[in-house]
């Protein structure tokens, strides 16, 4: 560890030029005459040369061992000045001082571009670049307590006189000089002893003569004052031109010169040269020798006096008492010859002259004296100096502090009357504490010498805060907030410079932190300040920081927003600024639409996802693109290599730019003006690029935004005005329409804030992500995706759908109208069509413009149906739709096409079409568009409707269903108009009159009706040929009463045939071929609309569809046990024989092998006669129908009658009733589509009713099924027998 050299560091230095001899100076106005010919008086000539850095004199003071000074300094004072400085003159000059340095820092700060931020490395500890007037500060306020009375190391330890060679009678000036009205108060007053060294100085000015007359002068002196305390100094010696010297060494001790004024002007380098001797001889000679005299004689009348322990015990006992007297402020007087004021005297000199030993002990020697009297002052002041005493002899650290802190609080004890004490006497233990690197602490007592002056207490706290951001670590917190304390109290008393400054230094702490709050509040006060000072823009700089805080209050932020506005209204000009903070643009919302190839008739069309469009566009932009050349490449042909990269939009057409702007207060705010910054460059004749008056030279400069789009013929931008509520996001479209080819870029976008201050976001070509474009092959700049080689104008197709409801009803048909337009003079061909979903929309044929809807929806004649459908097959194995060869757009003419529209299930549907053209050759670079259409529907659930197939217990083939529907709307009443069925050879029919079903022919809001009909198979086909080959036949039953007017619609032409196609492939679950399987389409009319539900056009027609409803059970057999239900037998003749047959059909594509077992009840009767048994023997799943459902979708069930209970039979002692006769077990292969009989026979023994279910079929399917992809259908099965009920009863 280095041992520290007190006296280097800034408190020994501050103790060398504070604790010093004082030579006090009287001279005559003839001597400052000469003197102020150099525009210096007598005094400011000799000060600089009164401190020597290698000066090398031995002292020897009490002691007999002598050691060398090698630093002494001399303080030269006035007569005049000599005396306790006047308070309110020292804190005016303090205020100018500090007033000055605000002036000269804040011109340093504000002489560049003004920064927010100021960067700065706050983790070091070697960061000492505080303001350089705090040391001048510190050592006026230590001056402030000099020449007190109750020290000595500010008395004049001698006094100069110094009396001209021009005076008259100059030995009679010296004797004037030293008559009492001259000399101080403290001399006069006894608190100096005033037998001090008198030194006599004869000036000579050169210029007034020769040095003759001086000598003359000089001999007479030393005859009436004595030859070694008599001296001559010959000044002025210059004759020739003023001298400028090179190196001033008046300026740091002139506080007030002009920069204009030549110091020492007379003064050649003989006479710096002899003030420098005259100075080192008084010191060496003179000063020194004499304070070693007075340490010797003070010390031997000390030591007889005082020292020893005879001397101290009669020291208390005179003492004895004293402590209990009454605290007296100035405590009791002491003159210059008491012992306490020659102890005093004596410590002072001999710290003066570095003999700390001997300084601390007689220090402590006097420090209980006055303890005991209760002089305090004097006491602190002792203890003041053991503290330094201890510090410059590098002795105990503790003591040190010690003494520091007990001198210090002391003086605040004694209040305004050691204040200024205090205050010196805290700087001082300061400076020891940084010497010592305990910076923390000295922060702190930094905080206890503010004091209630504000401006003094300002400074002060700003000390205190780089003493923290010097502690190691650095106290960051600390030092910032005391900062801001301190700026605080510098407005209070009006030093706005130095409370900027301040603050300005703060924000380094508080930038890239969560501190908002106190982050907000120095900006706001700094724009404040500055704004008060007329500087305007600077203000606003720090404003507009403050201005996004959504953290704060809604009155503090329309405070900041007002204040801003009022500042920027004072400036009496508009402000343009980059990155305004309100509103908040969101980079990643960034969104760029523009036109190249693909056209978008709706702002919805365009925020699609690519992808959509591409997979919609394939197959039809694939058959243009393999016969021609495409489109990119031929771009890159034509365009030189720096724009072939670039996207393509054509002049005339505008690309779009969605940004979101966001407001981040809970005040409103209006914008307006909002408009894209762009570059636009022209193609000249020779094909270079021309830019338009608008290039972007400096990307950090603001200059290159203002006027881009003023008067700008290359192009067109859009202006949007807009008022952003509180919290408020909203997303602004702003567009750029080129008029000329070339290129354009857009640079960014700007806005004008509440009508004053004009912001601009340059934008990051980075972050944005979705672009409405097809991905390119190869890397691309990010700059390239605002980059657009703009070509000529080229056709551009305009779309629209009429009669496209916003809402509807699920089910709903509608007839609409694809209208297309071309504004452009030339024509388009070769147009085609595909829509993304054709169960919502399909394309219809031209013929349909000229049907009535919905009549052209009925059944006109039977041979109708077969052309519709052949017509519509051809519909549906298009999946691009072509339309006429020879059509072509043109001009104003629109021109028309129908489409038919069903909404199939409820939500929210969205519609896609893309439309493809060719045009003729008008452009190289595109010779195809497609227009893209994008339209959502809103459907609401209308009629909810399930079908429920059961087979018939009395004929095969032959199927009961059940129709449940529901009105799931809550106003709508509709009629429930047509069921028709489609399938192979199936025919519905109802099994009651529609007026039993509705009897108000409607049904209304809520209400759900079941209704029954019967299916059947047609006995046209006969063979599994037949029946395969054949298609779909319809079969129509009409549910409202016969009339004439009303009409059978055709579910089997278009387009209801068409959206029954799609509804097959939504709801299939296989691919294989199901004869078994029958379609339902429900028509049904609206009765009445409610307009409050937002529908434009109400419905005419709406369809329902159930696909694939199955008429077969679990198995491919179907059977029927038929025979008699009640017979009359004798039995006491014989037993009664019966005969049954069993009806079987196999409805699979399959050979199907069957086994009928029959088994014969063991030790269980099958007769009963009581009703109960009677009620169990009725299976359970037979027995009513389900609940209504409320599902959305249609459902369809199938009883599964194979799966049954036995019934119960009562218990009867005895033989078995009845027993199956012929062969147990049968066995027989039947064909596809086929049917089969097999005889069966029972024996009754006994009356009664029977249940003859027990028997078993057993089914089995080949192992491979020609046409048969399912992989998961059942093989194989096994059925209890149907319960049959046979009542044979004894004959009369």
């Amino acid at each position: 560890m280095t041992t520290m050299d007190p006296s280097t560091t800034p408190l020994g230095q501050m103790l060398l030029d504070e604790i010093s001899p004082v030579i006090m100076l009287l001279s005559t106005p003839a001597v400052e005459d000469s003197s102020l010919k150099n525009n210096l008086s007598f005094l400011q000539i000799l000060s600089p040369f009164s401190s020597f850095n290698n000066i090398d004199v031995p002292v020897r003071t009490a002691s007999d061992q002598p050691y060398r000074i090698h630093k002494f300094k001399l303080r030269l004072f006035y007569a005049s000045d000599v005396r306790n400085p006047d308070l309110k003159v020292a804190k005016e000059r303090l205020k100018r001082v500090i007033t000055e340095a605000g002036e000269k820092v804040f011109t340093e700060l504000t002489s560049d571009a003004p920064e927010i931020d100021q960067h700065k490395k706050l983790d070091s500890s070697e960061y000492i670049n505080t303001p350089s007037w705090f040391q001048f500060v510190n050592k006026e306020l230590v001056r402030v307590a000099s020449f007190s009375d109750h020290e000595a190391f500010d008395h004049p330890v001698a006094c100069l006189l110094a009396v001209s060679s021009k005076d008259e009678k100059p030995v009679n000036r010296f004797v004037d000089l030293l008559n009492s009205n001259n000399l101080p108060s403290l001399l006069n007053d006894g608190a100096m002893d005033p037998k001090i060294l008198k030194l006599y100085l004869l000036v000579h000015d050169n210029q007034d003569g020769s040095v003759e007359r001086a000598s003359r002068i000089l001999t007479e002196m030393r005859s009436a004052f004595g030859t070694s305390n008599c001296l001559l100094l010959c000044i002025n010696s210059s004759s020739d031109a003023p001298i400028k010297h090179e190196e001033n060494p008046w300026a740091s001790y002139i506080s007030d010169a002009s920069p204009s004024q030549d110091h020492g002007c007379l003064l050649n380098i003989d006479d710096i040269n002899e003030i420098k001797d005259l100075m080192q001889n008084l010191s060496s000679k003179h000063i020194i020798p004499n304070m070693e005299q007075k340490i010797r004689v003070l010390n031997q009348q000390v030591s007889a006096t005082r020292k020893g322990f005879r001397n101290q015990i009669k020291n208390l006992w005179w003492r004895k008492g004293k402590e209990d007297g009454a605290d007296s402020p100035n405590g009791p007087m002491y003159n210059y010859n008491s012992t306490e004021s020659q102890i005093r005297v004596l410590g002072d000199y001999a710290f003066m002259l570095r003999d700390y030993e001997l300084a601390l002990s007689n220090y402590r020697l006097i420090s209980t004296d006055y303890k005991i009297d209760k002089a305090w002052k004097r006491y602190a002041g002792v203890q003041e100096m053991m503290g330094l005493t201890y510090f410059m002899s590098d002795q105990s650290r503790k003591e040190a502090e010690y003494c520091m802190e007990h001198a210090f609080n002391t003086y605040l004890k004694l209040g305004s009357l050691g204040q200024q004490n205090a205050t010196r006497c805290g700087l001082w233990w300061i400076e020891m504490l940084k010497a010592r690197d305990q910076y923390k602490e000295a922060a702190s007592v930094y905080f206890r010498i503010c004091g209630e002056d504000i401006l003094h207490s300002a400074v002060m706290l700003e000390q205190a805060s780089y003493c923290y951001l010097l502690s190691k670590p650095s106290m960051l917190r600390k030092y910032g907030f005391h900062l801001v304390l301190s700026g605080e109290q510098y407005k209070k008393c009006d030093q706005v410079k130095h409370a900027i400054r301040t603050y300005r230094s703060a924000l380094s702490v508080f930038k890239g932190t969560t501190w908002s709050y106190i982050g907000d509040h120095v900006h706001f006060h700094i724009g404040q300040w500055y704004a008060s000072l007329g500087m305007y823009d600077v203000a606003v700089k720090h404003m507009m920081e403050i201005l996004a805080c959504s953290h704060q209050s809604k009155s503090t932020q329309e405070l900041f927003l007002g204040d801003f506005l009022q500042i920027v209204e004072k400036a009496g000009q508009t402000f343009e600024v980059t990155k305004l903070q309100l509103p908040v643009i969101n980079i990643s919302s960034l969104k760029v639409i523009f036109e190249d190839y693909r056209t978008f008739g709706s702002p919805s069309s365009a925020n699609t996802s690519e992808g959509l469009w591409r997979s919609l566009e394939e197959e039809m932009i694939q058959s243009f693109s393999a016969a021609k050349t495409n489109w990119l490449e031929l771009q890159s042909k034509l365009v030189s290599r720096k724009h072939s990269q670039s996207n393509v939009c054509v002049a005339g057409e505008a690309v779009k730019v969605n940004i979101e702007f966001k407001n981040p207060l809970q005040i409103s705010i209006p914008i307006s003006g909002v408009r894209l910054i762009c570059k636009h460059s022209t193609i000249t004749d020779e094909g270079s690029l021309d830019e338009n008056k608008s290039s972007l030279e400096d990307d950090n400069s603001v200059d290159h935004f203002k006027d881009m789009n003023s008067d700008n013929s290359s192009f067109l931008v859009s202006d949007v005005d807009f008022l952003l509520g509180g919290g408020e996001t909203t997303l602004v479209q702003l567009s750029v329409t080129p008029r000329v080819e070339g290129t354009l870029e857009i640079l960014g976008v700007r806005w004008k804030l509440s009508g004053t201050i004009v912001g601009f976001h340059k934008f990051e070509f980075s972050l944005p992500k979705n672009i409405v474009k097809a991905r390119r092959k190869g890397k691309r700049s990010p700059n390239d995706k605002f980059k657009f080689m703009v070509i000529k104008s080229i056709p551009k197709l305009q779309a629209s759908i009429n009669l496209l409801p916003g809402k509807a009803y699920a089910g709903d048909l509608r007839q609409l109208v694809l209208e297309l337009k071309n504004p452009s003079e030339f024509p388009v061909k070769n147009l085609k069509m595909k829509v993304s979903d054709p169960r919502f929309l399909i394309i219809g044929n031209q013929g349909d413009m000229k049907s009535e809807f919905p009549a052209c929806l009925t059944k006109k004649t039977d041979s109708s149906v077969q052309t519709d459908a052949q017509a519509n097959n051809s519909i549906l194995s298009d999946t691009v739709f072509l339309f006429p060869e020879g059509t072509s757009v043109q001009g104003e003419t629109p021109f028309l096409w129908p489409l038919w529209f069903r909404a199939a299930v409820p939500g929210e549907i969205s519609l896609y079409l893309s439309i493809y053209y060719e045009m003729e050759d008008i452009s190289s670079v595109i010779k195809y568009r497609t227009l893209r259409l994008h339209y959502n529907v809103q459907v609401l659930p209308s009629l909810d409707v399930s079908f429920q197939i059961s087979p018939s217990r009395l004929r095969i083939q032959e199927f009961l269903v059940r129709l449940d529907v529901v009105n799931k709307t809550s106003s709508e009443c509709f009629q429930v108009y047509q069921l028709s069925s489609i399938g192979q050879n199936w025919k519905v029919s109802l099994l009651q009159p529609p007026d039993t079903i509705f009897p108000s022919q409607s049904l209304m809001a809520g209400q759900a009706v079941s209704c029954f009909f019967t299916l059947k198979k047609s006995n046209t086909l006969s063979t599994f040929e037949d029946n395969i080959s054949t298609m779909s036949v319809t079969s129509d039953v009409r549910l409202v009463p016969q009339s004439s007017e009303d009409l059978v619609y055709n579910v089997n032409s278009a387009p209801l045939v068409n959206f029954h196609h799609y509804e097959r492939l939504q709801q299939e679950l296989s691919h294989e071929v199901d004869l078994n399987t029958i379609d339902f389409v429900l028509i049904s009319r609206p009765l009445k609309s409610n307009n409050n539900l937002g529908f434009s056009d109400p419905p005419h027609v709406m369809s329902h569809h159930a696909s694939h409803s199955s008429t077969a059970s679990t198995g491919p057999i179907s059977w029927l046990l038929d025979g008699p239900q009640t017979l009359h037998h004798d039995f006491s003749e014989s037993f009664c024989e019966i005969d049954l047959k069993m009806h079987l059909y196999n409805s699979s594509i399959a050979t199907v092998f069957v086994r009928i077992d029959t088994s014969d009840p063991v030790g269980i009767s099958g007769q009963t006669n009581s009703f109960d048994a009677v009620q169990s023997a009725t299976p359970d799943n037979q027995a009513g129908w389900h609940d209504v459902s409320t599902v959305n979708e249609l459902k369809v069930t199938t009883s599964n009658a194979l799966e049954t209970q036995p019934g119960k039979a009562l218990s009867l002692e005895g033989v078995s009733p009845y027993i199956w006769s012929g062969s147990g077990s049968t066995n027989l292969h039947i064909e596809p589509l086929s049917s089969a009989e097999i005889p069966l026979q029972i024996c009754m023994f006994s009356p009664g009713t029977y249940d003859l279910s027990n028997y078993t079929l057993s089914w089995n399917l080949p192992s491979k099924v020609p046409g048969d992809s399912n992989e998961t259908k059942q093989s194989s099965g096994k059925c209890q027998g149907y319960k049959y009920y046979l009542t044979v009863l004894q004959s009369a």
